[in-house]
């Protein structure tokens, strides 16, 4: 194979997209510029951009509650070392993210979601029970042990869930399943995390010594960065669920309402563990009988999906390659690992024009293997057949870039 030829064209097997097949699915297939007219991206970018504004200053006051009682030296030590933790499970969620990335707004969204409107809400509503426990003059009392284990998992796994609900509603052309709920949920885990980690790594350094904050980070930050997002990817996946078998919006709430619960459990029996275990050994004890078990459950579960998710786009893609919308080495190539590792370093050795195709080439792919998923599940509605119509004017557009050649449709170049 010469660096000119793409790797999954054949000289034997290059077809020009005027010998493709008219029809794939039930969606008939035009140039890009003739198809049927998709929601215009306006309406999302303005709801992307007032979401991630809101969540912002939410982080903002986030910020600043913190530094009222921490002061500035120790937030900013708590950030610091909060950054730490956050990396690492970012560092995880991309990896779980890169067969079909998420947009990055939606992502940046929910980690916002999570640093920012979670915290706020738990916080709102904790100074709500606080107030209503003052004002009852004695004939209520506030409890530590409920506020950890029964208010703390709920409020929180619900704020946290909601942000979740929130992403499947407004990016549901990019909700495909379940590993799209692992990722939208360790993000915003992740984020949730990260403002907690400030507070608890700046408390213990102006309540405590160095020694102290030392255990405090190895507890958080080593030992269990991952505690949140075990449990709301339970939400998540739930969620996930929802996107492959429900075409409507509103049919995932149950789906929502069943993830939520063991997310809940699972964190009402962490944060009981500081009551019944006494000590730190004894945390770290459970924590490697307990928290270990359901921490590589977790990994099991992700990468089992993450491997199926592959499998998908390569049958939905070999049921397009049947109709003639791609060769057999074209479905090797976007639907396998490794023919993706060959095609990108084919691309990095060419111009950017032809190295910008061929991974928007191997991006259109996977989502329109996901389209297609959806529409054998059964949602078969019109918009997702205009989806998948544009995605695969795309995609002969694409390889018309990929191969060098005119796009079909359009003008001859003048001489």
């Amino acid at each position: 194979m010469s660096l000119d030829q793409p790797p999954g064209q054949h000289p034997t097997e290059q077809r020009s997209s005027q010998h493709l097949p008219v029809q794939a699915s039930q969606a008939s297939v035009q140039p890009v510029w003739n198809q049927p007219v998709l929601p215009s991206r306006a309406g999302p970018i303005v709801l992307a951009v007032i979401g991630i504004v809101f969540a912002g200053m939410a982080l903002l006051a986030v910020f600043w509650y913190l530094t009222t009682f921490l002061g500035a030296d120790a937030l900013l030590v708590g950030l610091i070392l909060a950054l730490l933790p956050l990396t690492v499970v970012l560092l995880a969620v991309r990896w779980i993210d890169r067969w079909d990335p998420e947009p990055r707004p939606a992502l940046i969204f929910a980690l916002l979601w999570g640093a920012g409107i979670s915290v706020v809400t738990a916080l709102v509503f904790d100074l709500g029970v606080q107030v209503t426990i003052a004002a009852s003059a004695g004939a209520l009392t506030g409890s530590d042990f409920a506020s950890a284990v029964v208010q703390a998992p709920i409020v929180e796994e619900v704020a946290k869930g909601f942000g979740v609900l929130a992403l499947f509603w407004a990016v549901r052309r990019h909700f495909d399943g379940p590993v799209d709920g692992v990722v939208y949920a360790a993000t915003i885990a992740a984020g949730f995390a990260f403002s907690e980690n400030i507070q608890y790594f700046g408390l213990a350094l102006t309540e405590g010594d160095a020694q102290r904050l030392g255990m405090t980070f190895l507890l958080r930050g080593v030992f269990s960065p991952f505690a949140h997002v075990t449990f709301t990817i339970c939400t998540g996946l739930a969620l996930g669920l929802a996107a492959r078998r429900s075409a409507s919006r509103g049919g995932a709430v149950g789906y929502f309402l069943i993830g939520l619960l063991p997310a809940i459990i699972l964190h009402a029996l962490w944060n009981g563990s500081t009551f019944v275990f006494d000590g730190d050994a004894s945390v770290l004890a459970y924590y490697a009988v307990v928290q270990v078990p359901l921490f590589i459950a977790a990994i099991l579960v992700v990468a089992f999906l993450r491997r199926q998710e592959a499998r998908t786009t390569l049958r939905r893609l070999h049921e397009y390659s049947q109709a003639g919308w791609f060769t057999a080495a074209e479905v090797s190539m976007l639907g396998t690992g490794s023919g993706r590792r060959q095609a990108l370093a084919w691309g990095r050795r060419q111009q950017r024009p032809k190295k910008v195709a061929m991974r928007r080439f191997i991006a259109d792919a996977t989502r329109l293997a996901c389209v297609r998923d959806r529409l054998v599940r059964g949602q078969n509605t019109a918009a997702l057949h205009a989806h998948e119509a544009h995605l695969l004017g795309l995609l002969v557009n694409h390889r018309a870039d990929v191969l060098g050649q005119i796009r079909p449709g359009s003008a001859p170049a003048a001489p």
